[in-house]
């Protein structure tokens, strides 16, 4: 079968054709539908050797969805055919955070060596994937695989860190998304959809900042020196209740820890290295700095129920196996508008 891998250090992405895999007892096996491309991939794969722990070759892909091919021993409860889409930060299972669906905090599965599809095991960017445990399906239903595949990351990443400051999306607060990329875009929607809050959107790109207002943002405001006095102008001075960082730049955190608000929150979700220093002097009084990781199995589940519903949709551009480096190339010079997907 068809796949796209990393295999040599510093090499970048390639297509290559290696075996079916078989699924072992409890293994589930999909024939995949769509795999979604995504800026983690490049972050590991810009790694240098010292630092790469994800072993190799590594088939890519942790965006993944697909139909139901053949089920190892065991398996009950999942019926060959049906669509589904992969959830992919997985646990151990037993663990108190497991036991709620919040695998991504798993604190055990380092350890026992289990990582996600596309970022340590097998990942969906193949022509069939293996799926550990069927509790990290969720069904798909009526959704198209193509549209909803980057909502397993793309998606669930800004919705978990977005509800974790629900409480702050008060009617009247303002929220700055910076960023405005495969997540950034998804987040401004999650943010229209679930409160009143004001949605002010920051992007060095003038494309990118039309594409925010197309989903939602009230404002935009391009990522420059003067950014920080416009954000507060915006906000009549106050600053903003809660800040997304789909970028996670060092300007693009200096700019967060400009415009947060007394007793607001910044959420730093984009992996770019940058830092910020929190405490008296440091930030405003009460302001709250954290950096949320993917989410949980039930808030998977209720983005795509949000998609059912049209409030949240992606900007997807599709790709052939054939031209996946391709599609690679222009993730990683920041042209793709929104979410890159390989269509098998």
């Amino acid at each position: 079968m068809k796949a796209v891998q990393y295999r040599e250090i510093g090499k970048g992405p390639e297509v290559v054709d290696i075996e079916v895999p078989e699924p072992a007892a409890g293994q589930i096996r999909l024939k995949v539908t769509a795999a979604g491309l995504c800026h983690s991939d490049w972050f590991l794969m810009d790694l240098a050797e010292d630092q790469y722990t994800y072993g190799l070759p590594l088939t890519l892909g942790h965006e993944g969805t697909g139909v139901v091919d053949k089920l190892g021993d065991g398996v009950e409860g999942i019926t060959v055919g049906d669509p589904y889409a992969i959830y992919g930060p997985w646990g151990c299972g037993q663990c108190h955070e497991c036991s709620q669906g919040r695998e991504n905090y798993c604190p055990y599965a380092a350890d026992l060596g289990i990582a996600p599809p596309g970022l340590g095991a097998p990942g969906a960017m193949a022509e069939y994937v293996i799926v550990d445990d069927r509790r990290h399906l969720v069904p798909l239903g009526d959704l198209d695989p193509v549209e909803a595949v980057s909502l397993t990351d793309a998606g669930l990443t800004p919705y978990h860190a977005i509800a974790a400051a629900q409480h702050k999306l008060y009617p009247g607060s303002v929220s700055v998304v910076m960023g405005i990329g495969g997540l950034g875009h998804v987040g401004i929607q999650i943010i229209r959809a679930i409160s009143a809050a004001t949605v002010i959107a920051v992007d060095i790109s003038d494309e990118k900042l039309e594409l925010a207002k197309e989903v939602g943002a009230h404002h935009t405001v391009i990522s420059s020196a003067e950014a920080a006095d416009r954000i507060r102008e915006l906000t009549g001075g106050l600053g903003a209740q809660t800040v997304f960082d789909f970028a996670g730049v060092q300007p693009t955190i200096d700019l967060a820890k400009a415009v947060v608000a007394i007793d607001g929150f910044v959420h730093i979700v984009g992996i770019g290295g940058g830092v910020m220093t929190a405490g008296f002097f440091a930030t405003p009084f009460g302001a709250a700095v954290r950096a949320p990781y993917w989410g949980s199995r039930s808030e998977l589940i209720e983005v795509l129920d949000l998609a059912r519903t049209g409030a949240v949709s992606v900007h997807v551009e599709r790709y052939g196996f054939d031209d996946a480096v391709t599609a690679y190339r222009r993730l990683h010079e920041g042209e793709i508008r929104g979410r890159a997907v390989i269509v098998p």
